[in-house]
């Protein structure tokens, strides 16, 4: 920076850009400077399209001023220069950008992009959201009211409180208030219990992760120290921090200098976009040249940082050096021209990744709620269960039938004396037609099916975290599910190798090793001897051109990527790069004998199978882009001094770039039917006039300011890209999780929809889709990607209509594109196809995807997966499925089911969920008519006794009759099973029966109404009709016949009988018979033994349930259910 002299940066004779033209008499420093500044400037201009930046009252802007000239910037007086231009030349283009980007952003106050200087002022640092983990629901103020909204919102507990207040009423007074308040209390207790040690789990988390310490630098003594470290809580926009290998990074920071030379370090994003394959970050060039990191905080620099977006994969801002470090020889301070530098996504590193290897020195410029990872994870809703919700709406029509009985009654009596008042003590004498048991029941439901998970011995590890929702695995109908960790390992491996006359697949490689080592010379003596036959000596000629294709295919593989070796602190090797795909090749190159041992960004070195060293030169590299899918590199052999160009990339465009050949389609379609990623290795040798030629050409492209890019591609086209040797076809496969293919198979013969929601490429996740059998054999697929017009949106979506039996697989930027622009068609069209796969996902995408579903098809959604970028889909979801894998148990802790595989699905849905939402239906409707039945006798005692709102049952009765005389009996139904475990996984077409609801349905619930108007009209007419002398028999009577039927009709219910059924139908039995003895106000102990007690009892019991067994036997006879057809 010292060599910069001082010169106008004047604006005449610009050229389309704004740029002036150099004259060529300028001295060359000058012409240097101002040509590198210039660059930097329409770099930075270009990239971060600079808008104005609220700093305070005062705003600055990069741009090159007309009246801009050095003796404004020597006096000082750089600002006021500026101000007095910033309405003169802001640039169309800029303006146009921010009216888009940020449309109501008109006021500063607004704007959320930021200046932020080095050593910032706390007043600065102040105005940004302190860097919080909070995943709390409640804090100590909002507990109870939100607590008691959400029990209270729903008619079922309202009702009950509502009844239970009355009783405060002396008019309306009936019975005890213990048994209506109570059983409220209870369900209320209970909840709020749970939600508050819930909550008191997240917050221990979120303590945890707020207390996690780093290393700030510090300006300080020569002496002292100048790093301090502060919890993550503390951090502030504007701190530097100092990150260690295996530290996950605490707020979204911009990387200033690494501990590697070249300014470059690896971090994991597993918890941020589910990829584990490991992404290169780039330091900013001029902090990374300092000799040590103290001289940060010495430096007079700032960074621009544009308003914080969801996006990860975009970051636009600048990094501007003001006064350059060092003076002139006459010890003149130099002119403070900023030195801008454009910063992009690769110099940030975003808050939840991990420092993979080395150390590294950050400077924050987004915190707490404002980073990438806040910003993708959704608040988590409280969910509700769709059986929890028919109930409540069953309640209300139960609420309906109350109202309908008071007022006939009364209305019955003609509306005489206080009827209002007897309207009011009916309905609470009816009340036990909505039995707020019905919630203690179902609860406690839950809590046994939660057991029951995760003690199945065969999905080991299975953890239920929302208990309330087991009965939903029982009518999933769509299957959200990630892919990398998920559905597959991510493990790669290198499976076959296809050079057009010779194929080695895995179990060949050790050929591969042998014909390597023999090319390599380690057998040349062999081939060397004269003393053959000449046929010997032919054979032997043909098998080492073998060995020399062979060993130009392993090493262009060994030479064409991005990786770096890294020597752990035990001497092992790993490899580092962003791809696993290049990771598992290099393997596969170290297993055949040829062994990566060093490179840097200039210089390559590999082993050969004798133990010498092949050294090369970088000295271009193309890097794999999503457009370009392929990627090459230039390199010299150190030794030879020979020039190669080897690239490797998608068939689909090298098949143009090499030279013709019969086989390449062929094979390729072959491998990617087996599911293996392909690519293809091609070659090129380069004389040196040739290579000489394309390094102008490309130079020159590189400098240009308008069309860079795509100059440099057409260039890399023109003198490289054409008439490539082809020498190899490589399949590399990436391991699938353990009977991932069975398990999809099973799920959707059980009617269940999948959809595949990736970060990863379009390529990779096809050949996912293929692998796992989510897109059959002979199935078309139909690819949508980088849709621009809403007119491209349209033809798809017509041709995707006429071709419903596809498989769709779409970008992630064209699904968005569809969503804004054919929300309701899009969604509409794609829940009838078979299988939908969609790549290149965001987390809040994810989500929002799940979301639409279940809110245009009405129909339950799962979502499974295994990092923290599933979190938000996860939460979004009906049901969220965790896996703990090897990305970390974010997914799991946030799911509602953690499993730790893929394949334990089956078992869940197949078997617990059908189980689960079976008994919940059958053990609400048992409540629920267990209630009617009394209130029907009830009603027909007090119509019959002059329409008097006098209980028929008082006080331990009516409290035993829903406890402890058949509370037993009826939540032993917890444990019927309608088809043995067995059956349920064979047949999965049994599921689609329970995604239809019909186990618990408005026709159902008017069955279980009729037997209960029917049940309860019996009982009390015929002890009525058997009338004795006294009111007290005929509670006897009654009460003994209403019991003995209950204990009958939940054996009539019961599919498979269990130990605890029988148990329980015995003690109860037992129970009543005892209890009888000691309730000398209710029961006439006398008549009671006697025998016409007896046969009274038997009579009503057999009129009133024998007609529904004789109605269950011909119904299993003419109508059998599905499942017994099995059976």
């Amino acid at each position: 920076m010292s060599d910069i002299p001082l010169h106008s940066l004047g604006r005449k004779g610009k050229t389309r850009a704004g740029y002036a033209p150099l004259n060529d008499a300028q001295d060359n420093d000058a012409q240097d400077t101002d040509m590198r500044t210039s660059v930097l400037r329409t770099a930075a201009a270009r990239n971060a399209n600079l808008t104005a930046k609220g700093k305070g009252k005062q705003r600055e802007r990069y741009i090159d001023a007309d009246d801009f000239d050095e003796e404004a910037t020597l006096l000082g007086n750089r600002d006021s220069t500026l101000e007095e231009i910033e309405e003169g030349n802001v640039g169309e283009q800029s303006k146009r950008r921010s009216s888009r980007q940020r449309p109501s952003s008109i006021h500063k106050t607004q704007d959320k992009s930021r200046t932020i200087p080095f050593r910032p002022a706390e007043k600065l640092q102040s105005r940004f959201p302190p860097n919080l983990v909070r995943n709390q629901k409640y804090n100590i103020f909002t507990f109870f009211p939100i607590v008691i909204y959400e029990q209270f919102k729903f008619f079922f507990n309202l009702y009950f409180l509502l009844v239970a207040l009355s009783q405060f009423v002396p008019a309306l007074k009936i019975g005890f208030i213990v048994t209506y308040v109570a059983p409220l209390a209870f369900v209320l207790f209970v909840t709020m219990g749970k939600e508050a040690y819930d909550d008191y789990k997240r917050n221990l988390r979120d303590r945890e992760a707020n207390s996690q310490k780093y290393l700030i630098l510090v300006p300080s003594s020569d002496s002292g120290p100048h790093t301090r470290s502060v919890p993550s809580s503390s951090l502030k926009v504007g701190d530097f921090v100092v990150l260690e290998k295996n530290q996950r990074v605490p707020a979204d920071m911009i990387l200033l200098r690494t501990s590697d030379a070249s300014g470059t370090c690896f971090i994991r994003t597993d918890q941020l976009d589910g990829e584990t394959d490991w992404k290169l970050r780039v330091a900013v060039s001029a902090t990374q040249k300092l000799v040590n990191d103290r001289e940060l905080l010495d430096l007079d620099a700032e960074v621009y940082a544009d308003a914080p977006i969801k996006d990860i994969h975009t970051f636009i801002g600048t990094f501007t050096i003001h006064t350059p470090r060092t003076h002139s020889v006459d010890d003149v301070p130099m002119v403070q021209v900023p030195a801008v530098e454009p910063l992009s996504a690769d110099n940030v590193l975003w808050s939840n990744t991990v420092l993979a290897a080395g150390s590294a020195v950050g400077f924050i410029v987004y915190t707490g709620s404002e980073t990438r990872a806040v910003m993708n994870t959704s608040h988590p809703e409280t969910k509700v269960g769709l059986l929890d919700l028919e109930i409540n709406r069953l309640a209300k029509i139960l609420c309906a039938v109350t109202f309908a009985l008071s007022f006939g009654l009364v209305a019955s009596n003609g509306f005489r004396g206080q009827w209002y008042i007897y309207v009011f003590r009916f309905l609470i004498l009816f009340s036990s037609i909505i039995p707020i048991s019905l919630r203690v029941n179902l609860d406690m439901g839950k809590t046994v099916y939660a057991q029951q998970i995760m003690n199945d011995s065969e999905i080991p590890g299975t953890i239920v975290r929302t208990s309330t929702l087991p009965e939903e695995l029982g009518r999933i109908e769509y299957l959200l599910s990630d892919k990398t960790g998920t559905l597959t390992q991510n493990e790669m491996e290198m499976k076959k190798l296809h050079m057009g006359t010779m194929s080695y697949g895995f179990d060949s490689m050790d050929e591969v090793a042998h014909q390597l080592a023999s090319a390599f010379g380690a057998d040349q003596a062999h081939a060397r001897s004269n003393s053959m036959a000449t046929g010997a000596q032919l054979a032997m000629r043909g098998r080492r051109d073998m060995s020399s294709r062979l060993r130009d295919v392993v090493l262009s593989l060994a030479l064409c990527h991005n990786v770096t070796p890294v020597t752990n602190d035990d001497g092992t090797l790993t490899y580092q790069a962003s791809s696993p795909d290049e990771v598992a090749i290099v393997k596969w190159t170290e297993s055949v004998g040829l062994t990566l041992v060093f490179r840097d960004r200039t210089r390559m070195e590999l082993q050969t199978p004798t133990g010498a060293r092949l050294t090369y030169d970088i000295l271009d590299i193309f890097p794999f882009t999503s457009e370009s899918k392929r990627m090459g590199i230039v390199v010299r052999d150190a030794h030879s001094g020979e020039v190669l160009f080897l690239q490797k990339g998608a068939d689909v465009v090298m098949a143009r770039i090499v030279q013709r050949n019969d086989w390449l389609e062929e094979e390729t379609g072959n491998m990617a039917r087996e599911g293996l990623r392909t690519l293809v290795v091609a070659r090129k040798r380069l004389t040196p006039q040739q290579y000489a030629a394309f390094k102008t050409a490309h130079h020159a492209a590189s400098i240009r300011l308008d069309g860079r890019s795509e100059a440099m591609i057409s260039v890399v086209a023109e003198h490289l890209e054409h008439d490539l040797e082809l020498l190899g076809l490589t399949g590399v496969e990436d391991k699938l999780q353990d009977e991932v293919k069975g398990t999809l198979e099973l799920l959707r013969n059980g009617g269940i929809k999948i959809w595949m929601l990736t970060g990863d490429k379009i390529e990779t996740a096809r050949c996912i889709a293929i692998s796992t059998k989510l897109v059959a054999r002979n199935q078309y697929i139909h690819e949508v990607a980088k849709l621009k017009t809403s007119d491209q949106v349209r033809d798809e979506l017509e041709f995707l209509q006429s071709k419903l039996d596809c498989c769709l697989v779409i970008d992630g930027e064209s699904l968005q594109l569809c969503l804004n622009l054919y929300k309701n068609e899009f969604i509409e069209i794609t829940t009838k196809l078979s299988a939908v796969v969609a790549c290149r996902c965001s987390p809040t995408q994810k989500a929002d995807v799940a979301r639409l579903i279940r809110h245009h098809t009405k129909k339950r959604v799962c979502c499974i997966g295994d990092g923290g970028n599933d979190v938000s889909m996860i939460q979004a979801a009906d049901v969220g499925v965790g896996i703990v894998g090897k990305e970390g148990k974010q997914a799991s802790l946030a799911a509602d089911f953690s499993v730790t595989q893929f394949s334990h699905l089956t078992k869940l849905l197949m078997w617990h969920g059908r189980n689960s939402y079976r008994r919940s239906a059958k053990l609400a409707q048992f409540v629920i008519h267990r209630g009617l039945i009394i209130s029907i006798m009830q009603a027909v005692f007090s119509a019959i006794f002059y329409f008097a709102p006098i209980a028929l049952y008082q006080g331990w009765l009516m409290v035993g009759y829903a406890t402890i005389y058949t509370m037993a009996p009826v939540f032993s139904l917890v444990l019927d099973c309608d088809v043995n475990e067995d059956l349920a996984l064979i047949y999965p077409e049994l599921y689609k029966e329970l995604t239809k609801g019909r186990a618990l349905s408005f026709k159902t619930f008017f069955q279980w109404l009729m037997i209960s108007l029917y049940q309860g009209a019996a009982i009390m007419i015929m002890s009525l009709l058997l009338f004795e002398t006294e009111f007290l028999n005929i509670v006897s009577i009654s009460f003994t016949a209403l019991v003995i039927n209950e204990l009958i009709m939940v054996a009539l219910e019961i599919t498979t009988w269990h130990i605890y059924m029988v148990i329980s139908e015995v003690v109860t039995l037992f129970f009543y018979v005892i209890s009888i003895a000691f309730l000398p106000e209710y029961f006439d102990l006398d008549f009671v033994v006697s025998t016409r007690f007896a046969w009274k009892v038997a009579v009503i019991v057999a009129v009133s349930a024998l007609p529904l067994y004789v109605i269950k036997l011909i119904r299993s006879r003419v109508a059998p259910a599905a499942s017994s057809k099995l059976l």
